[in-house]
């Protein structure tokens, strides 16, 4: 059975604004602002299923796919409202699993669906997060026109976290990016290390990002940057 698309394949060229920069393969970043060193995958109890917008799915300034490039068995799905995935659907009904779709809990109709963390994870099974991955009007519409999600319990994160995300204005400084999404959960989910590996990897591509975009040469190492490097060492000698 298929797990849908390998986080870590050769993507597809992204055929827009920033179409002519030359970038690395592996990681999509202009090719001087390359940040396949820093990367390092964990394996967390909890795995993440990213349903991505199409329009969404090749941007270089996503952050979505940071999640694959650090945490393991990450799947990756297109979204289609008429044609879901076969694979997606095989996954949702495979018993291994506890899939929760995590959302705002800011609407009545579906108040019943929704559970707190401790039940999301408080399983023999494994415990699944699922994120819409596109921007929030992307993601409402996904959640909205997909029946085969309208079944599932709703994990509604609730941080004091507010976004670092440079590379697009968001609507509310509360409203997290994909990967700072993740990164909370992991949080909230009692996994330290695998949050702190992510969110890292996103501040150092948040870093190079800003910097390719400035045309700057490449920033001076953060701390984060450090300790991945570190911990990169640590794990192959």
């Amino acid at each position: 059975m298929s797990d849908g698309h390998d986080p870590l394949a050769p993507r597809k060229p992204f055929n827009a604004r920033g179409s002519l920069v030359k970038r690395c393969e592996q990681c999509r970043m202009p090719g001087l602002h390359c940040i396949c060193d820093y990367r390092l995958r964990v394996t967390t109890r909890a795995q993440f299923w990213l349903i991505t917008h199409r329009i969404e799915h090749y941007k270089p300034t996503n952050t979505g796919r940071l999640i694959g490039d650090c945490i393991a068995h990450t799947r990756v799905f297109e979204w289609s409202r008429t044609e879901p995935d076969p694979a997606l659907l095989a996954a949702l009904a495979d018993p291994r699993f506890a899939p929760c779709l995590v959302f705002p809990d800011d609407q009545e109709d579906y108040r019943h669906r929704v559970v707190d963390m401790a039940q999301a994870c408080d399983t023999s099974r494994i415990p699944v997060f699922i994120l819409l991955d596109g921007t929030w009007r992307q993601a409402r519409r996904m959640f909205r026109r997909s029946d085969y999600l309208a079944e599932l319990p709703i994990v509604a994160l609730r941080t004091d976290r507010l976004t670092r995300y440079r590379l697009r204005k968001p609507a509310s400084p509360e409203h997290l990016c994909t990967a700072e999404v993740a990164v909370e959960l992991l949080r909230h989910s009692g996994d330290e290390q695998g949050a702190q590996v992510l969110d890292d990897y996103f501040t150092v591509f948040n870093e190079q990002y800003a910097a390719a975009r400035r045309d700057a040469g490449t920033p001076h190492q953060s701390e984060a940057a450090q300790r991945l490097l570190e911990k990169r060492r640590a794990h192959t000698s």
